[in-house]
């Protein structure tokens, strides 16, 4: 009931191997481990991965000297053992598979002799029995992320709680904050988008589509300021296009307040210089991470997702863009491929309890590009497009506002109100985007 070759094999990949580490890290427990020594390995080297360091044999040594795990040579020796012996990543998820197979093994033979112990028990109701010997079982069988039941009583008892929190939040928000609505999630950065979806909630995934050149990108760094300066929250930005030094430039103005041209060719007087600078201070001690990824493909944002996940605590990740991603089966179309992609992120983002937010092509006449049924994955679908010059001259309602020239079109929104067309302003030259004022 026990294999012991594998369990080396995995926490050996795990110490040559980053992307070895993120998929054992996600996948096992010590309590998957027969060995009780390769239990506790296991669990050093997850803890050094989580403090983002390197988990090398030597560290390994070294944290295990201070819980006083290896105080004896063999101890040290089987480590080094490990180590050096069975270097091998490329097959990390079929030794895992092997590992994770007999722990589950170990736990249907316990179940037999349980059920044994129980069936030789006078004293024990048949009927009782059966269907507890049938939980235990379907526990067994069952994949692990659908390993629980929600009960009617389950159900029930949320709804009691879900609605007395809502009318305590309603009755605070009307005698405390002066009807502005607590969010349930992340802030987005626009008042009146908040308004209606309650912010970005954990689980979700935010599709956000925009054409070639018309604010993605801007969307997604204003995004991030509202996250991650301005409510310090930790977030991650997969980005596929621009350099670090790009990003940062686009961050001094946002930050600053001033046009991007003159940052970039550093057309600044000494008071702007102290502007931008200041907005670096903020960024700073911010709680945005940037990965420049311009090979970046589906599996790819799964492990980094979970690497930040276990590294950093992010709350949200950022993926600009969809689009961009390497495709390598010959055999899909292109909206096959992209269709895909969103289910991977909407999947990581319920695993990982995060907003994951994709941002996406849209067609010249406002379709999603690749493939509509990206949608149907979504919590969120949001679209940013140009109001025409015709509809701000003609659309009486628009009147009411100063200087709209956007909108973030709520397409879908599966806890909320759509078809709903938020009027925002976006000054490209600052990379600014704010709720469009109303007239007084």
């Amino acid at each position: 009931m026990y294999d012991l070759e594998s369990e080396r094999r995995v926490l050996s990949s795990m110490l040559n191997s980053e992307d070895s580490c993120i998929e054992a890290y996600n996948s096992l427990s010590a309590a998957d481990f027969y060995s009780p020594q390769h239990g506790t390995i296991y669990e050093l080297i997850c803890s050094l991965f989580e403090r983002e360091i390197k988990p090398t044999y030597l560290e390994l040594i070294k944290e295990g000297h201070i819980i006083g795990m290896f105080s004896n040579t063999q101890d040290t020796e089987d480590l080094k053992y490990i180590a050096e012996h069975y270097i091998e990543d490329e097959n990390i998820k079929y030794w895992i598979k092997k590992v994770k197979d007999k722990s589950r093994l170990r736990k249907f033979e316990s179940f037999l002799r349980l059920s044994y112990e129980m069936i030789n028990d006078p004293g024990n109701d048949v009927e009782q029995m059966l269907m507890a010997a049938e939980e235990q079982l379907t526990d067994l069988t069952a994949l692990e992320i659908d390993d629980h039941v929600d009960t009617p009583q389950d159900i029930a008892t949320v709804g009691y709680e879900e609605v007395e929190r809502r009318f305590l939040r309603y009755k605070e928000l009307i005698e405390l904050h002066r009807g502005v609505v607590p969010l349930d999630g992340l802030p987005t950065g626009f008042n009146n988008l908040d308004n209606i979806t309650l912010g970005y909630k954990p689980g979700d995934l935010v599709i956000l589509g925009a054409q070639t050149g018309h604010g993605k990108t801007a969307y997604a760094l204003h995004t991030a300021k509202a996250v991650s300066v301005d409510n310090h929250r930790n977030m991650l930005y997969l980005n596929t296009e621009m350099s670090k030094e790009q990003i940062a430039l686009r961050w001094g103005s946002i930050l600053s307040g001033i046009e991007h041209e003159r940052i970039r060719s550093g057309q600044l007087n000494e008071t702007e210089l102290s502007r931008v600078f200041a907005g670096y201070s903020r960024l700073r001690e911010s709680g945005f991470y940037s990965y420049p990824c311009p090979n970046l493909t589906p599996e790819k944002t799964v492990s980094i997702g979970r690497k930040f996940k276990a590294q950093k605590n992010i709350d949200m990740m950022i993926i600009d863009y969809v689009g961009r991603m390497e495709k390598f089966d010959p055999r899909l179309q292109e909206w096959q491929m992209l269709e895909q992609i969103v289910k991977a992120q909407k999947t990581l983002a319920q695993n990982l309890k995060m907003v994951v937010i994709c941002l996406v092509q849209l067609n010249p006449d406002g379709t999603l590009q690749g493939a509509k049924r990206m949608k149907n994955e979504c919590d969120l679908m949001l679209k940013l497009r140009p109001i025409p010059k015709e509809e701000l001259e003609e659309n009486e309602q628009l009147k009411n506002y100063l200087h709209p020239n956007y909108y973030i079109e709520i397409e879908k929104n599966r806890d909320g109100r759509s078809g709903v067309k938020i009027p925002i302003s976006f000054d490209l030259q600052k990379q600014i985007m704010q709720d469009a004022e109303r007239v007084s």
